[in-house]
């Protein structure tokens, strides 16, 4: 006779608790603003047009808010992490652009169907845990043949395979999808092809420029709150090995050479047509 198996449901409530606590240790911003040519080609990509109503989900410090806004947009800003919508009101305060900043769930987002032109995500949306709820949303609040973009980083570049690192030294919640399958064709399809018209992606790379291998190491192990949660769950001997395990990873991939540290970071720019 086969014993039964008890499988316990995920707690998804829970977990975002946790990446809640997470995402407001450190700060993100410092790590965050490097990133805003990512927003601004985003913003290109998805044609933003003046007057269009933008909503910029997990919007971290607000570089996908900020490229939408100086196209003429009308944003909305938001993130369950309101001291990041805090620096991200004091940068578009300091170019003197109207912008609303709501405190919002991107699981739950407080708005009717259909409010916005356009939906944007840079690397946000992409670690709610649950995945498929949160696709729904990007869906339910854009117009009928409106656009979401999105920049996801994929499961092979640099901040895919740094995940990973962590991952082996502070193993992730029990049945959660990898953030990094936002990045994949294959899961896109599945979370958005029955309500998009046509789905686009460009391979895209980003490239972290620090001084060298341990000053990346220590702006991530201090602001970064995946990175500085990781390190702060360990003992010393653990977080030294973590230490190493990404140097090795940072050296292996430095395009910098021996005086500097360049890494290039693949992410998918995804443009989708709502139908």
């Amino acid at each position: 006779m086969n014993a039964s198996v008890d499988f316990k449901p995920i707690d998804f409530n829970a977990i975002k608790q946790r990446q809640m606590t997470a995402w407001a240790s450190g700060d993100y911003a410092v790590v965050g603003t490097t990133l805003q040519i990512v927003g601004e080609q985003l913003a290109e990509a998805c044609d933003l047009r003046w007057d269009e109503l933008v909503l910029d989900v997990a919007a971290g410090n607000g570089n996908a808010t900020l490229a939408a806004a100086r196209r003429g947009c009308r944003v909305t800003s938001t993130d369950y992490v309101s001291s990041l919508l805090d620096r991200g009101a004091q940068r578009a305060a300091a170019e003197g652009l109207e912008v609303d900043f709501q405190a919002a769930d991107a699981e739950e987002l407080p708005f009717i169907d259909g409010s916005f032109d356009v939906v944007l995500s840079t690397f946000g949306v992409m670690f709610a845990p649950h995945q498929e709820r949160a696709a729904h949303e990007l869906i339910r609040v854009c117009r009928p043949g409106g656009r979401i973009g999105l920049a996801n980083w994929t499961p092979d570049g640099f901040i895919g395979q740094m995940f990973r690192v962590l991952g082996r030294h502070v193993a992730p919640p029990a049945g959660v999808v990898s953030p990094s399958l936002w990045g994949t064709e294959a899961r896109l399809r599945e979370l958005f092809g029955e309500n998009a018209s046509s789905i686009r992606t460009t391979t895209r790379t980003f490239n972290f420029r620090y001084r060298s291998v341990a000053h990346f190491i220590e702006v991530f192990s201090t602001w970064y709150g995946p990175v500085h949660k990781a390190f702060a769950a360990l003992g010393a001997q653990q977080a030294q090995a973590l230490e190493r395990d990404l140097a090795a990873l940072l050296n292996d991939l430095n395009h910098g050479g021996p005086s500097s540290l360049v890494v290039p970071s693949e992410y998918l720019e995804i443009v989708i047509t709502r139908r």
